[in-house]
C-alpha cells in the first residue's frame, strides 16, 4: 500500500496568540481535527483524494467557526455569497462555483459542475439553476446566520470598508476553508471554499472558485488550496505558480511554496498562505501572516493541528 496524507486549512491571518481565549481555541482545533480525520478516514478505507478532500471541506463548511457555508459572512447587502472550487490532479478536470446562496455545502456543487456538467465555472443564477437541475435543496438564511458574523457586518455596513477573513481586526479571524489530499493510488486533489469578505459588494469574487488563482492540482506537480487577500493571489496565480516553479525549475515542493508566499506574494503587496502536497506525499503549509489554521495526518502516523507561527 502506498503512502497517503491530507491537509487542510481554515484560513490565515492575525491570529496573535493570547488574543483569542483558551475555550475558543481549544473549539477551532476540535474543528480542524473532525475535518481532518474524516478526510484521513476515506484515505484509510481506500478512498479517492477527489472523496476525502470534499469530505474534509465539507465538515469545514459546516461549521460555524469558518467563513464557508454555515459560517459563511455577510455582503453589503445582508446576504451570503459564497463560492468553492474543486480539482482532480489525475485528469486535470475542474469544478468551480460563485456567488451562490443557500446551498448547504459548495464545495459538493462545485464537484456536481465538474462532473455534471460541460463547464468548469459557473456563477450567480446560472450556478443556482444548474443546483435545482441536480435536486440541491435549499436553506434558508437562518441556517447561515452567525451572530459574531453579523455584528462584523453591522460595524462596518454603513461604511464603504470591507474585511478579509485575515483582516488586522484582532477579534476578526474567520477564514477560508481548504483540503488537499494524497491517496493510495498516487493521485493528488484539492479543494476550496469560502464567504469571501465582509460587507463585499459589485459581486466580487475572490481566488478561492478560480482555478490556478487560488485552487490548483496536477499529479505531475502538486496540489494547491490557498487563503488570504485574495485580489493579490488572483494577480499572482498562486497555486499556478508553485506548480510552474516545481515543473520548470525543478523546485521542492517546500522550496516552490515558501518562493510564493515568502517572496513574491509579498512583493506586490498580498499576505496569506496556502497548503500544498505532492505525489511522493512531501507537504508544505507556509504563511506569511501571524498564524494560520492549520492540520495535518499522514500514512505514516505524522500528525498536527496548529494555529499560530510558534505552536
Amino acid at each position: 500500500m502506498k503512502n497517503f496524507s491530507i491537509i487542510i486549512h481554515g484560513g490565515a491571518g492575525t491570529l496573535v496568540k493570547g488574543l483569542m481565549t483558551e475555550a475558543l481555541e481549544a473549539k477551532y482545533k476540535a474543528a480542524l481535527q473532525d475535518a481532518r480525520d474524516k478526510g484521513y478516514a476515506v484515505l484509510e478505507n481506500g478512498g479517492t483524494s477527489m472523496d476525502a478532500v470534499e469530505t474534509a471541506v465539507k465538515s469545514l463548511e459546516d461549521s460555524p467557526l469558518f467563513n464557508a457555508g454555515k459560517g459563511a459572512v455577510f455582503t453589503h447587502t445582508g446576504t451570503h455569497e459564497m463560492d468553492a472550487a474543486i480539482m482532480d490532479g489525475k485528469t486535470l478536470e475542474a469544478g468551480g462555483v460563485s456567488l451562490i446562496t443557500g446551498i448547504k455545502n459548495p464545495i459538493s456543487l462545485a464537484r456536481d459542475i465538474m462532473e455534471k456538467s460541460d463547464h468548469v465555472f459557473l456563477a450567480g443564477k446560472g450556478a443556482m439553476q444548474f443546483a435545482k437541475s441536480q435536486n440541491y435543496t435549499l436553506e434558508s438564511p437562518e441556517y447561515f446566520y452567525d451572530e459574531v458574523r453579523y455584528q462584523q457586518w453591522q460595524n462596518i455596513k454603513d461604511s464603504d470598508k470591507f474585511e478579509l477573513d485575515h483582516s488586522v481586526k484582532k477579534d476578526g479571524k474567520f477564514g477560508t476553508v481548504g483540503a488537499v489530499a494524497l491517496d493510495s493510488f498516487g493521485n493528488i486533489s484539492a479543494a476550496t471554499s469560502t464567504g469571501g469578505m465582509t460587507n463585499k459588494k459589485w459581486g466580487r469574487v475572490g481566488d478561492s472558485p478560480m482555478i490556478g488563482a487560488g485552487t490548483y492540482a496536477n499529479n505531475a506537480t502538486c496540489a494547491v488550496s490557498c487563503t488570504g487577500s485574495g485580489e493579490y493571489f488572483i494577480r499572482g496565480v498562486v497555486a499556478y505558480d508553485v506548480s510552474c516553479l516545481m515543473e520548470y525549475k525543478g523546485l521542492s515542493i517546500e522550496e516552490a511554496t515558501s518562493e510564493v508566499i515568502q517572496n513574491r506574494i509579498l512583493k506586490i503587496g498580498g499576505d496569506g498562505g496556502l497548503i500544498a502536497v505532492d505525489a511522493k506525499g512531501n507537504i508544505a503549509m507556509p504563511f506569511n501572516t501571524e498564524g494560520m489554521y492549520r492540520a495535518f495526518r499522514k500514512s505514516n502516523g505524522e500528525m498536527d493541528i496548529k494555529i499560530y507561527k510558534e505552536s
